[in-house]
């Protein structure tokens, strides 16, 4: 696999980022659960997250295990994941079929109706709920940007993501340089 996380600390440790490029894995997670293309980018999202929020936890043998429940078309999605990379899913209805949004791309968001158990999934777009599920439980100023992008073979072309935090005494001029950094990036896929 040509998939990996990078991990690491900016702005004199001020910052703290997590990348990851999981082409591969997604894919993979497409070919063995025979998932539509809306479906993918929703499992590929919550996997994309979950390598890189396991790769931030300690132990050698803590687990992590992320889950979307809701009445929704999908149903629900669980991904588990290591704190060395390794990570799995499913989705509950992997065959869900849905028109593209209103930006002409898989409507990911058009699957909620969810609730979950630590924390209400604000919008159902993975990323604005992963933000949102950081600002108020873990009190972690944080950017989450996830994205797959499909080929129209129903093939994964890209998948990625990133996790972006501020550490604790983070300086105004450091928060306004990421905010403007932040506001340059149109897609996560490209």
């Amino acid at each position: 696999m040509a998939d990996y996380v990078i991990r690491a600390t900016a702005a004199q440790g001020q910052i703290r980022a997590f990348a990851a490029t999981t082409r591969d894995l997604v894919e993979q997670a497409r070919i063995s659960h025979n998932t539509s293309p809306v479906a993918t980018a929703a499992l590929g999202r919550l996997l994309t997250a979950g390598v890189m929020m396991g790769c931030d936890m300690k132990g050698e043998d803590d687990l992590l295990t992320l889950k979307i429940q809701g009445d929704g078309p999908i149903g629900g999605l669980t991904v588990t994941a290591d704190s060395r990379g390794n990570v799995k899913g499913y989705a509950v209805n992997p065959m869900v079929m849905l028109p593209p949004n209103e930006k002409g791309k898989l409507d990911v968001g058009g699957l909620k109706e969810p609730y979950v158990g630590q924390t209400i999934l604000v919008t159902g777009e993975i990323a604005e709920d992963l933000t949102y599920y950081y600002a108020t439980s873990e009190q972690t100023p944080s950017s989450v940007a996830l994205g797959v992008l499909m080929n129209k073979d129903n093939t994964v072309r890209q998948s990625g993501g990133f996790i972006i935090q501020l550490m604790p005494g983070a300086s105004e001029d450091i928060i306004g340089r990421l905010e403007n950094k932040l506001k340059e990036i149109s897609s996560i896929t490209t």
